[in-house]
């Protein structure tokens, strides 16, 4: 295991890995995942990554949740480059790949963030997670809380495309909708979370979202 604890991206104020953090404890800012990357790099090998998981799970050294917990995973990741020649072409680049993110278990690349996420919230167990978001944040948020068991209280938009909200309720999200922007259900989260007890997983409000999102993205044609 090479992670080493939390910094600030601001101040560089470290924060301990074993508390429960959100951001900042000085300026309120993110915070951001520190790694040994000079053991890892000697302890690691490619060729350790063969026959593991099709998932970003197989990266796991390199990410926050201790190697004998068990994420909690939808097989997210893994997903394909394609390639753009007439895209590539159009805008004077001989080779242009798009990374198709629509493939992983919520439709969006969100499923990446949420994933790790939730691993750390069911790690440092939580009983409830809260959330404002438009759409694909708040599904993946659904289904990954779904399968770790843990509650759930989404802030939307009323504007909201109706099929993103069946889906939350669906997976069993208690949802509210405002009338209002994100960030009026960003307030509301930030009202309600301390009193009803809830760990608030908005963008930039905890430092484990952009830890999924960060492996290498590999292709099938490569692996």
């Amino acid at each position: 295991m090479f992670f080493t604890g939390l910094v600030c991206g601001l101040c560089g104020k470290w924060h301990s890995k074993e508390t429960l953090q959100t951001v900042c404890q000085d300026c309120g800012r993110p915070l951001l995942a520190q790694y040994d990357l000079l053991a890892a790099s000697a302890a690691l090998k490619k060729e350790m990554l063969v026959g593991r998981e099709a998932s970003l799970w197989r990266y796991r050294e390199i990410l926050p949740l201790p190697l004998d917990s068990e994420p909690i995973s939808l097989g997210e990741g893994w997903t394909p480059l394609l390639p753009a020649p007439r895209f590539g072409e159009k805008i004077g680049l001989p080779h242009v790949w798009i990374k198709d993110e629509s493939r992983n278990p919520t439709g969006s690349f969100k499923a990446r963030g949420m994933t790790a996420a939730v691993s750390m919230a069911k790690q440092f167990g939580l009983k409830a997670l809260a959330m404002a978001s438009a759409g694909n944040a708040a599904g993946a948020l659904s289904a990954y809380a779904a399968r770790a068991q843990i509650g759930v209280h989404l802030f939307m938009p009323k504007e909201t495309p109706k099929s993103n909200i069946i889906e939350c309720v669906a997976m069993g999200a208690d949802v509210t909708l405002i009338d209002g922007l994100i960030t009026d259900c960003g307030k509301e989260v930030i009202k309600r979370k301390e009193q009803e007890d809830w760990f608030d997983l908005s963008t930039l409000k905890e430092p484990y979202r952009v830890e999924g999102k960060k492996p290498s993205a590999t292709s099938w044609q490569n692996n």
